[in-house]
């Protein structure tokens, strides 16, 4: 599903202390495609996917996903739409620690007419023998792929992704980053992706570069590396 922002703005706080966090923000993200949001901390990014995903609003501009307008939704229709379209994974795993990880997928299944199934999930995710596990008993890594199971196991068609590999080590961080390139290889989804690290500029289809809430680049990549051969 494409993505379309018209001269987005947002800032925070009041009087003297009000701070512009984006400055007109302006870009197309292709269906299918794998978007980087890059910059340090402080530029925008973040700010950028929570408006996207319909978890915070801006204060001008337009947001179109297909041929929806964003802000001609009512707060029940946003639902609907977050529902429906959008997955979300970020840094914090915000798993439910009473339940099991078959069952914290499971959630996700909830909230779809059509969702994956199960079993292929658990094993699409290296969980399978994890499945009866509570997220205390999982590593990061394993904690991670269970919120990315609930994510895109209703098929969403956008998959927003903040510093999903933000509390990893190397070695994990990688493994997510590859999942994310096989979800959107299998299933056809856009993912957007908020990240500092310059290194994962090549995993995408299009890089784009914030600071101080503008975008000062705004690239494509003829050919994305794959994940395997990404190093930092």
């Amino acid at each position: 599903m494409e993505l379309k922002l018209e001269n987005i703005h947002k800032s925070f706080g009041i009087g003297e202390n009000r701070t512009e966090v984006l400055k007109g923000i302006s870009c197309t993200i292709e269906s299918g495609s794998i978007c980087v949001l890059l910059g340090p901390s402080g530029s925008g990014k973040s700010t950028l996917l929570n408006i996207i995903g319909g978890i915070e609003t801006a204060d001008e501009g337009n947001i179109y996903i297909g041929e929806e307008k964003l802000g001609n939704m009512r707060e029940k229709s946003l639902s609907q739409y977050r529902r429906k379209h959008l997955g979300y994974v970020f840094q914090a795993y915000n798993l439910v620690p009473d339940l099991t990880v078959k069952e914290n997928i499971e959630v996700g299944a909830y909230l779809s007419d059509d969702p994956m199934k199960l079993d292929e999930m658990l094993n699409m995710l290296g969980l399978w023998e994890h499945r009866d596990k509570m997220p205390n008993q999982l590593s990061g890594g394993q904690q991670q792929r269970t919120s990315i199971g609930r994510a895109i196991i209703k098929r969403p068609e956008i998959l927003l992704c903040d510093e999903p590999t933000g509390a990893l080590d190397y070695k994990t961080s990688k493994d997510i980053l590859k999942l994310i390139e096989e979800v959107n290889r299998t299933c056809g989804n856009t993912v957007i992706m908020v990240t500092h690290n310059d290194a994962l500029k090549s995993m995408a289809d299009r890089v784009i570069k914030l600071r101080d809430g503008s975008i000062r680049s705004n690239k494509t990549n003829e050919a994305r590396t794959p994940v395997e051969e990404l190093d930092w």
